[in-house]
């Protein structure tokens, strides 16, 4: 599985829930192309299986605040692109 792989089924898959988790200093993502990165890294590091105990609740807590931040400037390009097709979110298909 490819990275970008890897990160869209982290991204479909993760808990919901998980994106209210109490959360600890932080830095915000410069872009989404950066927490998606971010993301992906982190993604590696819990699946190498290599982290000690005591990581793996903090990068698991990091994975959250990332897949929040994502989905939240997903959320927002959609919003933006429904305004300019007056309300309705067409399907896209390449010409």
């Amino acid at each position: 599985m490819t990275k970008s792989l890897k990160s869209r089924f982290f991204l479909r898959n993760f808990p919901d829930c998980m994106a209210s988790t109490p959360k600890t200093v932080s830095t915000t993502p410069a872009s989404f192309e950066a927490a998606q990165e971010e993301l992906e890294q982190l993604v590696a590091r819990l699946e190498s299986g290599d982290l000690p105990l005591d990581q793996l609740l903090s990068q698991y807590q990091r994975g959250a605040e990332l897949l929040k931040f994502c989905r939240d400037r997903l959320e927002a390009v959609e919003s933006q692109i429904k305004v300019l097709d007056q309300g309705t979110l067409k399907t896209w298909t390449p010409e």
